[in-house]
């Protein structure tokens, strides 16, 4: 898999950024004569109004679009079939996602059902079961987290089971991206903390995995846990600050390219299973379960937390490679409390945990390049010591 991993020809997509950049996006559709446009999106978008200038843009150029609203926080693999019904019956000809990660996983998976037409969603979950091209895709994030506007993955939830996967293809990585922080400033900022600590999560997953990464990759996740560490609080307390803005979502861009090579870790594959059986928004799992997992993990992980200790200039007791990781975690600890982030996954039912312990054991092995390899027993201590935790701390 890491010999693989140097073979495949990765891309970064086209970036387009700065306050108002979503105004680009029709002269950029006229130039590739593109109309019959298939906008994905989530309800409370369209109801703030982030799409207005863009809809009146649209129709000063006589450029033709729909716009399917229906996307959940996790989205369904209904959600997906019913895109794709509006995709032929409107005989779109390119996919737009604004949003966060919910929309542009959406957006995907619509993509790959159009390339495939015999597959469903549960046959293309998995490693390259896509590889055809999907219509032309242009990413809009409206939030600084998911960083799904530069990975080649589409996670989707089973509506019968719950069962929550991803489809993983070269092909899913959009053409273009817009980077545009005014989309952000409405944001609640309960939101911006979850899904900045999501874009923080890809980050450290990716450095402390390693094995796929190279030194560009490496480089990105310093970067984006650098903007994290200065920025994030700045726009939990100010939303309307654009710098701060424009920064976390470079940040969550440069993770998100990141761990597309470089791959997350057991955050994510329990982290999904709350998304899945709990519908916990995927942000606000990856914030409860990140020093967790990484302290579970032990001294595997610590020359790694303590170099990003230093990118970040946090003072530790001393010079040790320990202390300088137990400082790093700990700041991550005090940042969740400063913004209301639970310290524990309080909605695990202990009638669960074991199917918990079994979809994350099959999401995470052997795909993820994890610094300790857990098998289902581990997996399940872990999630078994989570729901003691917080039971005794409600």
């Amino acid at each position: 898999m890491k010999a693989a991993m140097y073979i495949i020809p990765w891309r970064m997509p086209k970036i387009l950024k700065g306050a108002g950049s979503i105004l680009q996006l029709p002269e950029f559709l006229k130039k590739k004569k593109l109309s019959n446009v298939l906008i994905v999106t989530g309800p409370n978008i369209h109801k703030r109004g982030l799409l207005d200038e863009l809809e009146k843009r649209l129709q000063q150029e006589n450029l033709s679009y729909y716009i399917f609203d229906d996307v959940s926080q996790n989205p369904t693999d209904t959600e997906v079939e019913h895109g794709v019904e509006i995709f032929k019956r409107e005989k779109c000809s390119c996919i737009i996602a604004v949003g966060g990660g919910s929309p542009m996983d959406c957006a995907k998976a619509i993509g790959a059902r159009i390339a495939r037409p015999r597959k469903s969603i549960r046959q293309l979950q998995g490693v390259f079961k896509v590889l055809r091209p999907i219509p032309l895709f242009i990413a809009v994030p409206t939030t600084a987290g998911s960083g799904s506007e530069t990975t080649i993955a589409a996670v989707i939830t089973e509506e019968k089971t719950h069962h929550k996967a991803a489809i993983n293809d070269l092909c899913l990585m959009p053409k273009v991206v817009i980077l545009d922080p005014k989309l952000t400033v409405a944001l609640p900022p309960s939101v911006t903390a979850v899904t900045g600590m999501d874009a923080l999560c890809h980050a450290v997953e990716a450095y402390t995995n390693d094995k796929y990464n190279t030194e560009f990759e490496r480089d990105l996740c310093r970067q984006a846990v650098k903007y994290i560490y200065d920025n994030l609080y700045t726009a939990y307390q100010d939303g309307e600050n654009l710098t701060a803005r424009q920064k976390m979502q470079q940040a969550a861009f440069y993770a998100g390219r990141a761990f597309t090579r470089g791959s997350v870790g057991y955050v994510h594959a329990i982290g999904h299973t709350l998304s899945g059986l709990y519908d916990v928004p995927h942000g606000l799992a990856m914030a409860m379960l990140l020093t967790q997992v990484m302290r579970a993990y032990g001294s595997a992980v610590h020359e790694k937390l303590a170099e990003l200790c230093d990118v970040c200039g946090i003072e530790a007791e001393d010079a040790g490679t320990q202390s300088k990781a137990e400082a790093f975690l700990q700041w991550i600890d005090k940042m969740n409390e400063k913004m209301g982030i639970p310290k524990y996954p309080d909605m695990i039912q202990k009638k669960d945990i074991s199917k918990i312990a079994r979809w994350a054991e099959k999401e995470g092995n052997p795909l993820y390049p994890v610094p300790v390899v857990w098998k289902k027993s581990e997996f399940s201590r872990f999630v078994n010591q989570l729901y003691d935790d917080s039971k005794e701390n409600i």
